[in-house]
C-alpha cells in the first residue's frame, strides 16, 4: 500500500504546482502583448492604409497634409514609388501656390527631386503622369530649364497621358526655347483640342498671336489679335490685343489704322503709358516731333519707369 501523504506536503506541492501554472500564464500573456501590440498598433501604417490615408487627403485636396505624411513615410522607406511620385505632386501644387518666388522654388525644387527619384525607382515606361509633373515644375523654374520641360511634356504626351494643360504648356515652353513653329501648334491643338467650337481662351489667342509675331507671319498674329479682341469678355485682354495690332498694323504700314487702335485704348482706359509711348512712335515717324514729345511726356507721368518713352524722350 502507498504510503499516506501528510497534509500539509499536499498542500505545499498545491501551492507549488498553481505557482508553476501562473509563471506559465505570464510567459504567454507577456509573449502574447509582445507579439499582439505592435501588430495592432502599427495595423494602422500597412502599406495599404497608408496609401488609403495619403489618397484620401489628396483627393479632399490637402496638399500640406499629403506633402508632411510622405515625407516622413519616405525617412522610412526611401525608395517607395507611391511615396516619392505623390510627395513631387503634393510639392507641386505647394509651389504654385506660393506668392513669394523663393518658397515656390524650394517646393518646385523638392517636386524635381522626388519625381526624378520615383524614375529611377520605378522605371517601367508607364510614367506619364510623372512626366507630366516634372514638364511643369521644369517650366515653373523659368526659361532656363524650358529644354527639359519640352523633354518631360513631350514624353508625357508620347505616354498618351492626357491633361487639358499639356499642349498649352507646350506651347509656352516652346516659345521659351524660341521655337515659334512647334509653339503655334501646341497652342492652336489647346485652344481647341477636340474641335468642338468652344470659346477661345484669350490667353491662349494673345499667346498664338505673339509665337506667329516672331515668326514674322503678321496676317497670322492679326487674326488672332482680331478675334481676341471680337470675342473676349475681359477688358485687359482686349486692351493688349489692341496695342500688339497697333504695331502690326504700324509695321505693315497702315500708320491711321494703328493710330486708331491706340486711340480707342485710350477712350476706354483713360490713360495707358504704353498706348501713348506707341502713338509718339507713330507722330515721330511722320516728323511731327513736338507731338512726339508730348506723347512720350505723357508716358512717363503715367508711368515713371517707362524705359522706352524716357530713352526716347532723350534721344529726341
Amino acid at each position: 500500500m502507498l504510503k499516506a501523504r501528510p497534509r500539509s506536503d499536499y498542500k505545499t506541492h498545491l501551492r507549488r504546482n498553481n505557482i508553476i501554472r501562473w509563471a506559465a500564464f505570464g510567459v504567454i500573456a507577456v509573449m502574447l502583448v509582445t507579439v499582439l501590440v505592435p501588430a495592432v498598433a502599427g495595423w494602422g501604417k500597412q502599406p495599404g492604409n497608408e496609401r488609403q490615408s495619403l489618397l484620401r487627403l489628396w483627393d479632399e485636396g490637402d496638399y500640406e497634409k499629403v506633402f508632411t505624411v510622405s515625407k516622413a513615410g519616405l525617412e522610412a522607406k526611401p525608395l517607395d514609388y507611391f511615396l516619392l511620385t505623390i510627395h513631387g505632386y503634393s510639392a507641386f501644387h505647394l509651389g504654385i501656390a506660393q506668392i513669394n518666388n523663393f518658397d515656390k522654388l524650394t517646393y518646385i525644387d523638392q517636386c524635381i527631386w522626388s519625381l526624378r527619384k520615383a524614375l529611377l525607382a520605378k522605371n517601367n515606361g508607364n510614367n506619364g503622369q510623372v512626366y507630366y509633373f516634372l514638364g511643369k515644375a521644369y517650366y515653373h523654374k523659368g526659361d532656363g530649364f524650358a529644354d527639359l520641360a519640352v523633354k518631360y511634356l513631350e514624353e508625357a504626351r508620347a505616354a498618351s497621358y492626357v491633361a487639358r494643360d499639356i499642349s498649352e504648356y507646350l506651347g509656352l515652353v516652346y516659345a521659351a526655347v524660341h521655337d515659334y513653329r512647334n509653339s503655334v501648334a501646341a497652342f492652336t491643338l489647346a485652344l481647341d483640342p477636340a474641335g468642338d467650337g468652344d470659346e477661345a481662351s484669350d490667353r491662349l489667342l494673345l499667346a498664338i498671336a505673339h509665337s506667329y509675331l516672331s515668326l514674322e507671319e503678321q496676317d497670322m498674329a492679326k487674326a488672332y489679335l482680331l478675334r481676341c479682341i471680337e470675342t473676349s469678355r475681359d477688358s485687359r485682354a482686349i486692351v493688349a490685343a489692341r496695342l500688339l495690332l497697333g504695331g502690326v498694323l504700324a509695321a505693315g504700314g497702315n500708320s491711321e489704322e494703328a493710330e486708331a487702335q491706340y486711340m480707342i485704348v485710350l477712350k476706354e482706359t483713360g490713360e495707358n503709358a504704353e498706348a501713348r509711348y506707341q502713338l509718339g512712335k507713330l507722330y515721330a515717324a511722320r516728323d511731327k516731333i513736338p507731338e512726339a514729345r508730348a506723347e512720350w511726356r505723357r508716358a512717363i507721368r503715367i508711368d515713371p519707369a517707362h524705359k522706352e518713352a524716357r530713352l526716347s524722350l532723350n534721344n529726341m
